[in-house]
């Protein structure tokens, strides 16, 4: 823990004061922090994660299921075969405030309940899974169903204690390994929603803006992100990361006046890339009918055939889920220096609680899986220690189902800068690892590299297990390794051969 921090730390909440009970529970004082500390880190963890109720509608909410229709059970093509552009926008609306509400109330639980400043939404990843690889084979709400059941099976092993020895059995090597992992994935994930980093055509597999040039005027905005933030952040100026967002964002609105920039794509490469920062109505009703429209065994009653199947299906969402989630409590919490000796975070069971039940109330809002969000660290770099910053962060999510137009205007490229200087913040988890002994070094490096070139936490938080694993074996070392370590090791070669074990049994 942060001991000499909380030692230090004045409390500014009078022990009688009506915000003395809220100082308590949270343990702002405690931790070092402040109320001013913790709503600036909650609106810059809420910032840093808006674009996925702008991003999930487009993922799921445009893919039609087993059934040719779309989230809300309208039609995907006509007759003709033609999309139905109104049924798809309509099914975005429903997925946008949907999002929007899981998203809120996850968050306001994690704050509440598990105390911690994470940030609950939408999984990416996981959401995609669901919608190109689940939903084609079954309709939408028995897709929905299955994330329904991987969720409670993992709060089942929440309950029985498993999920949290797993976290506990973890070494410290590989905890410093996985958050310097994250640093880079959420450092790679912001240049790449920003357009800094594309995909070209022919051999490259990824280059420097548009023929390795930044070129357009979101790419300026970028920049400008980016400086603000360094300048900020060496001057010690309070809010640095926020300010440097909302700076960003108001030059973004001033250009888009200007300009009239379109979305990125083929026809317009220099656009922005997710959010356009315009305007427009600020307010609407959300539409909440997706609510309850899940079918949980519905999946199921197709035939002995397809249990397999579908075991496997919820196998790899569970997979996903359970290491996504540990990689971001650890990498969240040694960016905030709020795991104890043993790199444990505090309150740990309910965290992780929280989170399997997030996943679950997805399943049941139809919005997919959620889960914690390594943006979280773009708050805790701003200050935020506890889990007041989540309530402030869930609030935000909340009105977003009000004011889109609010929560939607922030471009990526105003928000990226941020994810790209946390990434280099949490760099510094690096010193940590024990370069000199192979056993220990290969699997931190396999484990932080494959984080960002597979874009997946699990694949390199599976890929440090199992090296480490064989590693230890070969070397007659098994006695060093946790005995959960081992199932872990099996769970993980099994999730990485999924795709032929299902040739073999189909």
């Amino acid at each position: 823990m942060a001991t000499e921090a909380r030692q230090t730390a004045s409390n500014t909440t009078p022990p009688n004061s009506r915000w003395g009970a809220i100082d308590r529970w949270f343990e702002i004082t405690q931790r070092g922090s402040t109320f001013g500390r913790e709503i600036r880190g909650g609106l810059v963890t809420f910032f840093a994660m808006a674009y996925i109720v702008a991003l999930n509608p487009l993922i799921i909410g445009t893919a039609p299921d087993g059934a040719g229709n779309l989230l809300g059970g309208l039609p995907y093509q006509d007759a003709a075969g033609q999309v139905i552009g109104a049924n798809v926008s309509h099914a975005i609306t429903l997925v946008a405030g949907a999002t929007a509400l899981i998203a809120g109330l996850a968050t306001i639980a994690m704050g509440v309940i598990g105390r911690y400043p994470l940030g609950i939404a939408t999984g990416l990843g996981l959401n995609a899974l669901l919608a190109f690889t689940i939903a084609p084979q079954m309709t939408w709400p028995q897709a929905m169903g299955l994330v329904v059941i991987e969720g409670l099976v993992i709060a089942l092993l929440v309950l029985t204690g498993f999920r949290t020895a797993v976290f506990r059995a973890v070494p410290p090597s590989m905890r410093a390994a996985i958050s310097v992992g994250l640093g880079l994935f959420i450092a790679f994930a912001g240049l790449v929603d920003s357009g800094v980093i594309r995909k070209p055509e022919g051999s490259v597999p990824v280059q420097l803006g548009i023929d390795g040039s930044l070129t357009g005027w979101p790419m300026l905005v970028f920049a400008i992100g980016l400086f603000v933030v360094a300048i900020l952040h060496v001057r010690k100026v309070k809010g640095a990361l926020l300010l440097s967002i909302v700076i960003a964002t108001v030059i973004a609105v001033i250009i888009q006046a200007a300009a009239h920039l379109p979305a990125q794509s083929d026809q317009h490469p220099t656009g922005w890339a997710l959010n356009v920062p315009t305007i427009g109505h600020l307010v609407s009703v959300p539409d909440l009918s997706l609510i309850g429209q899940v079918s949980v065994f519905g999946a199921f009653g197709e035939g002995i055939h397809r249990f397999l199947p579908l075991v496997m299906l919820i196998f790899a969402l569970i997979l996903s889920d359970f290491f996504d989630t540990m990689g971001t409590v650890v990498g969240v919490g040694a960016e905030g220096n709020l795991l104890d000796d043993n790199g444990n975070p505090p309150h740990l069971g309910p965290v992780l609680m929280v989170d399997a039940l997030s996943a679950t109330a997805g399943g049941i809002g139809s919005v997919s899986s959620n889960t914690a969000y390594i943006e979280s660290a773009a708050g805790v770099g701003e200050g935020a220690r506890t889990g007041l910053a989540s309530v402030v962060t869930g609030l935000g999510f909340l009105l977003a189902m009000f004011f889109a137009p609010l929560a939607t205007i922030v471009p990526s490229e105003a928000a990226a800068p941020v994810l790209v200087f946390v990434g280099f913040l949490m760099m510094s988890q690096v010193t940590k690892i024990n370069w000199a002994d192979v056993e220990i070094g290969l699997p931190a490096f396999l484990t932080i590299i494959l984080m960002p070139f597979t874009y997946s936490i699990t694949t390199g938080i599976g890929a440090g297990f199992l090296m480490m694993v064989i590693l230890k074996l070969v070397r007659g070392k098994a006695r060093e390794i946790h005995p959960l370590l081992y199932g872990i090791a099996v769970a993980f070669l099994i999730y990485f051969l999924q795709g032929l074990i299902m040739k073999l049994v189909s």
